[in-house]
Formats: C-alpha cells, sequence, structure tokens
C-alpha cells in the first residue's frame, strides 16, 4: 500500500528557510497530486502546495505564493516544500498527502497522508 514518509523538520529562525521531503512509495504515482498541508495547535489543516507527479504543475494558495515552491523528483518519487524568509505563524505540524488526479486543497479530498513533520520557527 502507499506510504509517505516526510523529513527536513526541525527549528529555524525567523527570516530563515527549510526545505522539507516527502518520499513516497508502493505504487506507481503518475496520475497523482502530491500535497502539503500544515496543521497549527488549535487550528484546521491548511493547504500550503500541491503538484503533479507527471507535468509538474503547481499549485498554491495566495497566502503561501512567492515563500513556498514544491517540486518533485520522479526518479526518487520524492516531494519537496521549500520554504523561505519564514515566520514563527508558520509553526506547525507539516504533512504530506496524495490523492488522484486533480488539484485539491481540502484536505478530505486525500486519501492518504504522511505521519508528519514538526517545523518550529522561532522569532
Amino acid at each position: 500500500q502507499v506510504q509517505l514518509v516526510e523529513s527536513g523538520g526541525g527549528l529555524v529562525q525567523a527570516g530563515g528557510s527549510l526545505r522539507l521531503s516527502c518520499a513516497a512509495s508502493g505504487r506507481t504515482f503518475s496520475n497523482y497530486v502530491m500535497g502539503w498541508f500544515r496543521q497549527a495547535p488549535g487550528k484546521e489543516r491548511e493547504f500550503v502546495a500541491a503538484i503533479k507527479f507527471s507535468g509538474g504543475s503547481t499549485f498554491y494558495p495566495d497566502s503561501v505564493k512567492g515563500r513556498c515552491t514544491i517540486s518533485r523528483d520522479k526518479a526518487k518519487n520524492t516531494v519537496y516544500l521549500q520554504m523561505n524568509s519564514m515566520t514563527p505563524e508558520d509553526t506547525s505540524v507539516y504533512y504530506c498527502a496524495l490523492r488522484e488526479f486533480y488539484f485539491s486543497n481540502s484536505p478530505d479530498d486525500y486519501p492518504n497522508w504522511g505521519q508528519g513533520t514538526q517545523v518550529t520557527v522561532s522569532s
């Protein structure tokens, strides 16, 4: 079955950068979309970015455009999330998630999830 494993989280100072990775395994992902979400304590899960494995097209909410970049390495079945100019408001658990075919910014549309990686931004 599908397995998603995030890595790269940690502590970063405000203004700094971080790159998260999500390694996918268990099937062929050519018709799939990988999304990144985040969830801070007491808040709903928030969409951060998504990418189509095959063509590489991307989708971002306005809240992170210009600060976050999602990319993928098809050979490694790995998706990356580069975050720049980070603020304490970016502190969250970051999750990668997988769905078929189409972009979506709703976590309910993604049936497969990783375990999450903690990102903490200090002021």
